[in-house]
């Protein structure tokens, strides 16, 4: 049994539609189906779920909403007509907007929930009609009857754990079972949604209840490539890499689906694999919990910009006992993640995305000063950083000496470097305005 996702440009407009029925009835053990809002049809289109969400804020401000509403409308109508289903599919859509918005309750998060997960609620149940008038048994199922039980942390939910035994019974089920991703209900049944990669959380979450063989994540990829593509437009597709792989490459900018939204899934260990809506035969990235692999071997090699990094330095940093300790409360206290925290015997550094630090730079600032007495504090900007992955690096020597050579030869300057516990990532910093050329001498090193 497969549990199979199709984001949001998969299921943008009728021809994708039909590519999918293809596709999952192509497969008996396709059944269960998880889809996303239509996405954008073109380069200058707007996903629906952007609709949905200006139709929620005109209605939130008191604002006449029905150019909004109908621009929503117009979009499932073009579905409808184009796959030939019965104009009584975009009145029902029709009805249950205009009654989202007339049952609204005094809490405007859960509204805005309320609003946003129509977009996959409706585009599910247009999707099963497909599959039905193409004479496959299918049907819409709805999360909340199903179990999906989340907390009731409006936009930012989480799945609580009696879910899974409750969803575990759609593996019953004889029927193509088109689930629609994103949201679920809570305890009091008000509609919450999942945050970033939320349809890809419900994929993974449903693989896991039903222990299924693999889940599949259509997408409008190929497959996973060593290297960015927009960057390096030859870079090698990966065949099959590890979930420790995924997770550090998807830190630094593997943008095909948020690395974790699929934590249900690796937490159970399904196997994922990722695939290509407009190229089905194209076998795709499976992601594995282990993998056979040679030395020195990399897997690939990704690169983020935005980060930032405070420098601090104190003569005998390394005998005052609890000094990161409290350059780290700092942090918590003013509510900054941090990604890496190198360090020598007088000097600490901390890397963290920019946006984290964003205005709260001079408090920050100000209280190491004052709180931990430094010689110096300084904060630089515009960093980039790299990522270097692979089981094999565990075991091999001069994976370090081959990157910095590489690194040395383009005239890229390091600002840092962080290998990881795990031995299997090696992390640069380098500027921003290196990040590309940083790319392509760290590939030309691994992968010539």
């Amino acid at each position: 049994m497969k549990v199979v996702k199709f984001g949001g440009s998969s299921v943008a407009n009728a021809v994708q539609i039909s590519k999918i029925i293809n596709i999952v009835t192509a497969e008996a053990s396709r059944r269960i189906v998880v889809v996303s809002a239509p996405g954008k049809r073109h380069g200058e289109d707007t996903k629906v779920t952007d609709l949905l969400i200006a139709l929620a804020n005109a209605v939130l401000a008191g604002d006449d909403y029905e150019t909004a509403l109908m621009a929503v409308i117009a979009r499932y109508a073009e579905i409808q007509k184009d796959l030939e289903l019965p104009e009584a599919v975009v009145f029902t859509i029709e009805a249950d907007l205009r009654g989202r918005i007339e049952n609204r309750g005094p809490n405007d998060l859960q509204f805005m929930d309320t609003m946003k997960a129509s977009g996959e609620d409706n585009n599910a149940k247009v999707i099963a009609e497909a599959f039905i008038k193409k004479g496959h048994p299918a049907k819409y199922v709805n999360p909340c009857t199903a179990g999906m039980l989340l907390s009731d942390e409006f936009g930012n939910a989480e799945v609580l754990p009696e879910s899974f035994e409750k969803l575990a019974a759609l593996k019953n089920e004889a029927e193509i079972l088109v689930f629609p991703g994103f949201f679920g209900c809570t305890k009091a049944g008000d509609v919450a949604t999942f945050p970033r990669g939320g349809s890809d959380i419900t994929g993974a979450i449903l693989a896991a209840a039903v222990q299924a063989e693999v889940y599949e994540n259509f997408t409008d990829v190929d497959s996973v490539y060593a290297m960015d593509p927009r960057i390096v437009p030859n870079a090698p597709a990966i065949d099959l890499m590890t979930y420790r792989e995924m997770r550090e490459l998807a830190y630094a900018g593997f943008g095909v689906f948020h690395d974790e939204a699929v934590i249900p899934a690796v937490q159970h260990e399904i196997p994922i694999c990722i695939k290509n809506t407009n190229r089905p035969e194209a076998p795709g990235t499976m992601i594995v919990p282990e993998r056979k692999f040679e030395q020195t071997e990399v897997a690939g090699i990704s690169s983020a910009a935005g980060f930032c990094a405070i420098y601090i330095d104190k003569y005998m940093m390394n005998r005052e006992v609890g000094f990161g300790r409290r350059l780290l409360q700092i942090l918590e206290d003013e509510e900054i993640s941090f990604e890496h925290t190198p360090s020598g015997i007088d000097n600490m550094s901390v890397i963290l995305e920019s946006k984290e630090l964003g205005e709260k730079e001079k408090i920050v600032v100000d209280r190491i000063m004052n709180e931990l007495k430094p010689n110096d504090v300084s904060v630089a900007h515009g960093l980039a950083l790299l990522m270097v992955v692979g089981e094999g690096m565990h075991y091999a020597v001069g994976q370090a000496a081959k990157a910095t050579n590489a690194l040395a030869d383009a005239g890229v300057n390091i600002e840092m470097i962080n290998q990881g516990a795990s031995e299997i990532s090696m992390m640069f910093a380098v500027k921003e305005t290196d990040r590309k050329k940083a790319v392509h001498a760290l590939g030309g090193a691994f992968f010539s």
